[in-house]
């Protein structure tokens, strides 16, 4: 779901940049400090995982995480996410550092809202929750496809065919992060429930 450098208008990247800087700030204002560790365990995850990815057009279908990321995290998943994406570019010129602003606006912002819809479900009945934490991942994943089209689009309308593609491309990867989602979520609540959000002794 990396943007490649050279592909966005400057005002796209500027608009990416801001955002980005606002939802980091928020992140680690709101971050529990005392959950670090944490937070770098799934920032990890989240680097391992978009690594392996299928390259599409200017773009790239790869496991994201971002709606357990999200669940789990919260705000604290936009400087999560920033971090990974920084190593990547640095790293292996994933995307790269002047799409970073927009890339960690694709992926954080959907775990973000996610976080804000599915978040309270976790503790209800296992069925709800696991559907919950599935739908988390499955739009998690959908939320960046649209917002990459929309960065895509907004700089030239001509890519709205391959914004198609890359959506169309990532649907597999939608439902694969929703299974991944569910089980790992109802797994962290039968171990480490304290974990969660909502936890209550």
């Amino acid at each position: 779901m990396h943007v490649s450098e050279g592909v966005l208008s400057a005002q796209m990247l500027a608009a990416g940049g801001v955002i980005a800087i606002a939802g980091t700030a928020v992140g680690l204002k709101k971050m529990n400090y005392e959950r670090v560790a944490e937070v770098g365990i799934l920032s990890s995850a989240f680097f391992v995982a978009s690594l392996i990815n299928v390259r599409i057009g200017v773009s790239s279908a790869h496991l994201i995480l971002n709606g357990i990321l999200g669940l789990m995290l919260g705000w604290a998943a936009f400087p999560a996410i920033l971090v990974a994406l920084i190593l990547q570019a640095v790293f292996f010129q994933f995307g790269g550092l002047t799409v970073l602003g927009v890339n960690t606006v694709i992926m954080a912002l959907p775990a973000v809202i996610s976080y804000y819809l599915f978040s309270r479900m976790l503790f209800n009945a296992p069925r709800i929750a696991a559907t919950a934490a599935a739908l988390s991942g499955f739009l998690s994943v959908l939320f960046s496809g649209l917002l990459l089209g929309a960065s895509l689009i907004f700089t030239e309308e001509s890519f709205f065919e391959m914004v198609c593609l890359i959506v169309g491309a990532n649907f597999p990867v939608m439902v694969i992060e929703g299974i991944v989602t569910a089980f790992s979520v109802m797994f962290i609540r039968k171990v480490r429930p304290e974990m969660l959000p909502g936890y209550v002794k």
